[in-house]
């Protein structure tokens, strides 16, 4: 009976437990982090749209325009970053023009934050 060779240990494939280890951690701390900061792209995109609308419908006052975003904040509920008083609301052309920027912290872990900032603007058709 011939023995069976074995083969030679460089040419063995395959995965550590600590690589796996490694792996497993970093995916679940990217997970956590996107869990945490998708809520906070969703408000940034409600607040571009309603800003949007508002420039839309061509406010004639700067109290006009924050009237009209607050109206959209009482239909959007997840709008809690910022109100109209933060808007900042030009005129480009005639046109009326309405900035915001924000920032929003997110608590990871103990003294640990991840510091987001938003700014966008919307330009009356």
């Amino acid at each position: 009976m011939t023995p069976v060779p074995r083969l030679p240990r460089a040419s063995q494939r395959g995965i550590t437990l600590f690589g796996l280890l490694f792996w497993a951690l970093l995916v679940g701390f990217i997970g956590y982090v996107l869990v945490r900061a998708v809520p906070t792209i969703n408000e940034y995109l409600t607040i571009k749209r309603a800003v949007e609308k508002v420039a839309a419908g061509q406010p004639a006052t700067v109290a006009e325009a924050r009237t009209a975003f607050d109206r959209q904040k009482e239909v959007e509920y997840s709008i809690a970053s910022i109100d109209s008083k933060d808007l900042v609301i030009t005129k480009e052309n005639d046109k009326v023009v309405i900035g915001f920027a924000y920032d929003k912290e997110i608590p990871l872990f103990g003294p640990v934050y991840l510091l987001l900032k938003y700014e966008g603007q919307a330009k009356a058709p």
